[in-house]
């Protein structure tokens, strides 16, 4: 091919790449949460919809379709059109998906294409205070060991990080718990309240509000530091547990074939909804700090993430129930 047909070539890509960023979006989008309504997906997925919507001029409609630890959900999503209309909400419960669900249908880094970070958040050991007497995470721990198997703990799911979360603490800490999943966090939390279970690791956005009213407590933050939002809660460093980190994120994926310039594009709208100050506002009640990568460098963490996350489930013996 001659230098003269490459540069012609290059040209008619870039044209035609261009074109579809220009068009984009021409019908309205939709983005999946994999997990039922109520959870902290949902709390960081409509706020920048809204605002993504208001900016590219199309609506964007929040589409909650949770079961099988997010699986379902991002089926649907790696087998949509890809234009940029239908993105899944991800945290890294899908980042171990294909371990946990062998007919899961998908895999994340292989069928999507990472968009852009949404939120860093911490994630804490709750208790309903009216059913388990601890007032911090010795008297927890102290409680679990006089009678083993008798504290209910939920998560959001089969295979998700608050599952990992509890079979990783009863590692590190030789107590017994029973394990209640749930299908989605929304539902364990409502649980929890209501008294139908004892505790559950939940991010700090959907708890904190409750921690404050005195309805939970934080006992402790899976996290490397305390939060401004929930300033007398330590880390499980803090309270004698060492090296137990599962902070979560979110974040927006497309499906693999989506064009790069329209990648860009909803990265920009991303962006620039983190950005504003209404929705830092909302992130800073909730704990949650915003994720301001590059399209480039989140997909490095994705990578990243993947490869830590897998190798824990298989540590822990996922899938195991």
């Amino acid at each position: 091919m001659t230098l003269l047909r490459r540069t012609t070539l290059a040209g008619l890509l870039a044209t035609g790449t261009a074109g579809l960023a220009a068009d984009f979006p021409s019908r309205p989008m939709n983005w999946i949460v994999p997990f039922p309504p109520g959870g902290s997906n949902d709390i960081f997925a409509r706020p920048i919809a809204a605002f993504v919507g208001e900016r590219l001029g199309q609506p964007v409609v929040v589409e909650n379709r949770g079961g099988a630890g997010g699986t379902i959900g991002g089926m649907t999503a790696a087998r949509s059109k890809p234009d940029g209309c239908t993105l899944l909400v991800v945290n890294p419960s899908l980042t171990f998906a294909s371990i946990v669900y062998a007919e899961s249908g998908f895999d994340l880094m292989r069928d999507f294409a990472p968009v852009s970070g949404l939120a860093q958040v911490p994630v804490a050991l709750v208790v309903n205070p009216a059913k388990i007497d601890a007032k911090d995470l010795s008297g927890f721990l102290a409680l679990a060991r006089k009678s083993p198997g008798t504290i209910n703990i939920g998560s959001s799911g089969l295979g998700t990080i608050p599952h990992l979360a509890i079979v990783l603490l009863q590692q590190r800490t030789g107590i017994q718990l029973t394990h209640v999943p749930y299908r989605g966090g929304g539902p364990a939390l409502q649980d929890m309240m209501a008294g139908q279970i004892d505790a559950t690791f939940a991010p700090l956005s959907t708890v904190s509000s409750y921690v404050q009213s005195g309805r939970l407590r934080a006992l402790a933050l899976a996290a490397p530091k305390r939060e401004a939002v929930l300033p007398d809660v330590p880390t499980f460093a803090q309270a004698g547990v060492a090296d137990f980190n599962v902070s979560t994120w979110y974040g927006l994926f497309a499906p693999k074939a989506t064009p790069a310039a329209i990648l860009e594009t909803l990265h920009g709208a991303i962006q620039a909804a983190l950005a504003d100050p209404g929705i830092r506002h909302i992130w800073s009640d909730q704990g949650a700090e915003p994720d301001l990568q590059s399209r480039q460098a989140f997909t490095e963490f994705v990578g990243r993430e993947v490869e830590r996350w897998s190798r824990i489930a298989r540590t822990v013996g996922l899938p195991m129930e």
